[in-house]
This record gives structure tokens, sequence and C-alpha cells, in this order.
């Protein structure tokens, strides 16, 4: 298979050192390439996810992919795509940080896993200057588009940050030396710094090495996604729960459909095409978003969460709770309204204790017009919840009207 054409059929080649050299290399055996993420929050989110599947792609095609987790660089920031210095972290935050992602990228990517403190973190300032900062051209840094749009912004850039680029070129140097480390691979806001890592290696070792970028995955109202961007979708699943992350790709647009599904799922490019045709077929029947929403669910959350989402998804979409998975009725206690309960009340009684009914009065007309359920199925007349009425022997799903709901929990305190 030529890799490098099934990321171009994918649109996930944009910038690229020599693009047949690179094709060569590839198509030659394998080859070693990383994929970085810093952990300036204690999630990867939406934007990250092209990489980890990238990375992915090369390593089921059998070349030695490796993941780093940015212990040292996260501790910098950088500049990239913002408009003011960020707030560095502490020490701390950054470790807690750093080991949650790490979990995240593993999961996903499913390879090699290193950390830029552990030979980054015992060089002293002489030693990187010394080592470093003797091959690094400034013009050359100064001309790079991130750093350039820092230095005509009113608020400039600090050394601090203007130093990123280095740290990440070392990174480079680091794994070319150590793993045999040729291509690093990255979105499109990071060509400048992958070509400082080229760069270094040509000057320091005369090695030839090779990087490319990907487009940036945009939101419908051309933002990126990322972390500081609100409604970011996070991978966490305490961040954004698997039932939210499930629901984005759900309400994705239809003109989105294809290019997700080529660029965010494990899909063959004529299987995702051939869902995105069948699609525009009938888009009423939200098949493709559908499809969608299960394989990257899948990626991220597991099988289990996936099922479960759907699950919790149907029944707030009008479907029976009867038969839900325990795991659907967890996720469901995430997104509505949940109150302790004790078996026993009458129906009344516990809609007029939630904000299904404004009184008791008000909940036992609700149940006369035929507008109360429980666990899905019309109440016709006031009557006691019992311990049957339990789903799991726990909760109790109210519903008034078609779409307005609450959870009863007997554990809830």
């Amino acid at each position: 298979m030529d890799l490098l054409a099934d990321l171009e059929a994918r649109g996930l080649v944009q910038d690229s050192t020599d693009r047949d050299a690179l094709r060569a290399r590839i198509n030659e055996g394998p080859v070693g390439l990383y994929y970085g993420c810093d952990p300036s929050a204690d999630s990867l989110h939406v934007g990250n996810l092209i990489g980890l599947i990238v990375l992915r792609r090369f390593a089921d095609a059998g070349h030695n992919a490796i993941a780093l987790a940015g212990g040292a660089t996260g501790m910098i920031g950088d500049p990239g795509g913002r408009s003011r210095e960020r707030n560095l972290l502490d020490a701390a935050t950054l470790a807690r940080n750093n080991e949650r992602i790490a979990g995240q990228i593993e999961r996903i990517s499913r390879v090699r896993l290193v950390d830029n403190l552990d030979w980054t973190g015992p060089v002293t300032l002489l030693d990187f200057l010394r080592d470093v900062g003797k091959h690094a051209n400034v013009n050359q840094m100064i001309s790079r588009e991130s750093v350039k749009a820092r230095l005509e912004s009113e608020n400039g850039i600090s050394f601090t940050e203007f130093s990123y680029q280095l740290l990440q070129a070392n990174d480079y140097w680091h794994l070319f030396t150590t793993h045999g480390v040729e291509l690093q691979i990255g979105g499109s806001d990071q060509w400048g710094n992958l070509l400082a890592g080229v760069d270094l290696i040509r000057r320091a070792d005369g090695g030839h090495v090779h990087a490319f970028t990907w487009p940036l995955v945009l939101r419908s109202d051309g933002k990126k996604f990322g972390k500081s961007e609100e409604g970011a979708v996070w991978l966490a699943a305490d961040r954004t729960s698997p039932y939210q992350f499930f629901q984005y790709w759900m309400n994705v647009p239809d003109a989105d459909v294809e290019r997700f599904l080529l660029q965010l799922t494990l899909l063959p490019v004529e299987e995702a095409q051939a869902v995105a045709a069948a699609h525009l077929q009938a888009p009423n029947k939200r098949d493709g978003q559908r499809r969608l929403a299960r394989e990257v669910t899948t990626l991220v959350h597991g099988p289990a969460a996936t099922a479960a989402a759907e699950e919790a998804s149907a029944i707030l979409f009008g479907g029976s709770p009867a038969g839900a998975s325990q795991q659907a009725l967890e996720f469901l206690a995430g997104e509505v309204p949940t109150s302790s309960f004790a078996p026993g009340a009458d129906l009344a009684h516990a809609l007029a204790a939630t904000p299904l009914a404004s009184s008791l009065s008000d909940a036992r007309r609700t149940i006369a017009q035929g507008a109360a359920y429980v666990n899905g199925e019309p109440a016709r007349e006031d009557r006691p919840l019992s311990e049957a009425d339990l789903l799991h022997g726990r909760w109790l799903v109210l519903r008034r009207g078609k779409r307005t709901y609450h959870l009863l929990d007997v554990t809830a305190r």
C-alpha cells in the first residue's frame, strides 16, 4: 500500500519536505516517525485526534511510530495560533496533565510513548546554547509564521516562547539519534517547528529527514478545535462525556461527514466515501453522522461506551429505557436532572418533587392528560412506584411529554 497516497486521498497532507523523497522513504521500508502533544491541559481534544490516528495508520502498516508527551515543551508553550503569552503551569500541574494525556495517547494510537522531559530536563542552559543554539539561524526562526504573527501583534513574543521551536527541534534530533526517527508529523500550525527540527538535524549531523503536516481540523464556524476554544470537545470522559462526544458527531453538518469519515476514522478510503455517498441520498436519516459517531467514539472511548452512548441517545429521543444497559443509564444520569428516590411514593407526588411538575395538582393534571411516562410507558393514572419499577435495581426514568426527562435514583443522597 502507498501509505502517503492514502493520506493524500484523505486530505491529510498539506505541507511537506521533498514529497518524492518522502514517498520513496516511506515505501522503502519501516520508517521511524513521531507526533507530539503538550500537556497544557489535563486532556487532549479533537484537534489531536488526527495525529494519533495517523500514528496508528503508520504503525498498522509496519512502521516504527512513536508518540511524544511534551513534559518539557509543555513548560514553555507553543506560541503558534495564540495572540498573547500563555500562563505558565507549575510543575505539579504539568505532571498530572502529562500522566492523564499519556493514557489517552496510548489508548488511541497504540504506539510507543516517550516524554521529552526525560532528555531535556537534565540539560543545562549552557549545554543547550552550545549544542543546539549554535545551529539555529535567528533569521529563519523569526521568519516562521507563528513567530512572525506574534512579532507583529501588540503583545509581541517573549524569549521563552521564541525558544519553543528550538526545544521541539531538539526533540527531533534526540529521537533521530536514539530511535532512528526520520519523520515528524503535525498540524499545519506546526510547520515552522517541524522545519526547525529538519534544519537542526541537517546542520548538526548532516542527516536528511522528513516532515509533513495536515490541515487543522476546523469546526463548522471555521475555528480550530483547541483547548482554549469555547466549547472544546475533549477526549477525556470526565471533560466531555461519551454521550456528549457521540452527540457532537451526530450533529455535524452534512457537508463535513465525508471529510471527518476520511480523516478521523480508520475506515478505508473507499468505504468512507461510500458511506458519505449513501448518506447524501437520504441525509434526513443521518446514517453518515451515525456511522461517524460510532467510529470516532469507539476509537476514543471503546465499543462498550459507544453502545451505551447510543442507547442513552435513543432514550432521550423517545426510545424505551426498559432494556437499557446499566452503563447507558449511568450516562443518562449525567445528562438529565437526577434526584433521590425512595420506593413507595405515588407517581403524582414523585412528579411534583421534580421540575417535571410545578405542583401536586399540576402532576395529577399531567397524568390525566396522558403526558406522564414511567420508564418509557405512558402512565394512565396515579399509582405507587415500587422496587419492581426500578431499572437495574436503581433507576426510574420519568418523562413529561416528548422530551422532558428526570431520573430518580434510589442510591442518590
